[in-house]
C-alpha cells in the first residue's frame, strides 16, 4: 500500500477548515434567524434574544447550528489538554443552549436557569479560547508578524465577547425593568456582536487572514 506523504498537510488543512467553519457558523447565526423569522413567521421585528428564536419556526435552524458548533468543538484538537478540555466543555454548553430552551414566560424555571448558565459558560469558554489559547504558540518567541497580528485579533475578539457578557448581565439585573432599554433589544444585539467576535477569532485561527507559512 502506497504511503500518503501529504497526510500531515491534509490534517493541518482539515483543522484550518474546521476552525473557519466554526467561525462562519457563529457569524451567520443571528442573520439566519432574522431572515428565517421574516420568511417563515412574517416577523419583521427583532425579538428579545437569540435564544428566543427557538420558539419560532426558525428555531430548528438555531438548534441545528448549535449542534453543528458543538460537534466541531468536540472534534477540535489543540496543542495540549487545555485546548481539548475547553473544546469539550464548549460543546457541552452549546448543547445545553440548544436542548434546554429559554422560557420567556417564566424565567425562574430550572430549565431556563440552566439555559442561561449554559449560554454564559459557553461564551466564557470562547473568551478563554481567544485570550489564552489562541494567543499561545508552539513556536518560540519572537513570533512572526502574522502571528502578532493574529494575536491582536484574538485579544480584541475575546475582550469584545467579555464586554458584551458584562453588558448583558447589567441589562438582565438592573435595566430590564425599563421599557426604553427593552425596546432596544440589547440582549439580541450584544449576543450578535459577541457571536461575530467569536466568528472572527476562529476564522483568524483558521489562518484565513494573517497567514503564516507554518501555522502557530
Amino acid at each position: 500500500m502506497q504511503k500518503n506523504n501529504n497526510a500531515p498537510e491534509m490534517y493541518v488543512l482539515s483543522y484550518f477548515t474546521l476552525r473557519i467553519a466554526v467561525g462562519i457558523l457563529g457569524i451567520i447565526l443571528p442573520f439566519i434567524l432574522i431572515l428565517g423569522s421574516i420568511i417563515l413567521d412574517g416577523k419583521t421585528e427583532i425579538i428579545n434574544s437569540i435564544s428566543s428564536y427557538y420558539h419560532l419556526h426558525i428555531g430548528n435552524a438555531l438548534v441545528g447550528i448549535l449542534c453543528a458548533v458543538a460537534l466541531f468543538l468536540f472534534a477540535y484538537k489543540g496543542y495540549d489538554f487545555r485546548d481539548n478540555l475547553a473544546g469539550h466543555l464548549g460543546g457541552i454548553f452549546a448543547l445545553g443552549i440548544a436542548f434546554l430552551p429559554n422560557n420567556t414566560v417564566n424565567p425562574g424555571t430550572l430549565i431556563n436557569i440552566l439555559h442561561l448558565t449554559s449560554a454564559c459558560l459557553f461564551f466564557l469558554v470562547l473568551v478563554y479560547f481567544s485570550i489564552f489559547l489562541f494567543t499561545s504558540s508552539d513556536q518560540p518567541k519572537p513570533y512572526s508578524k502574522a502571528k502578532r497580528n493574529r494575536n491582536i485579533v484574538y485579544y480584541i475578539s475575546g475582550f469584545t465577547m467579555l464586554f458584551c457578557l458584562v453588558l448583558i448581565g447589567l441589562y438582565m439585573l438592573w435595566l430590564k425593568k425599563y421599557p426604553f432599554f427593552v425596546n432596544l433589544k440589547p440582549a439580541f444585539w450584544l449576543e450578535t456582536v459577541a457571536l461575530i467576535a467569536f466568528g472572527i477569532s476562529w476564522i483568524t485561527k483558521g489562518q484565513a487572514i494573517f497567514k503564516d507559512a507554518v501555522a502557530n
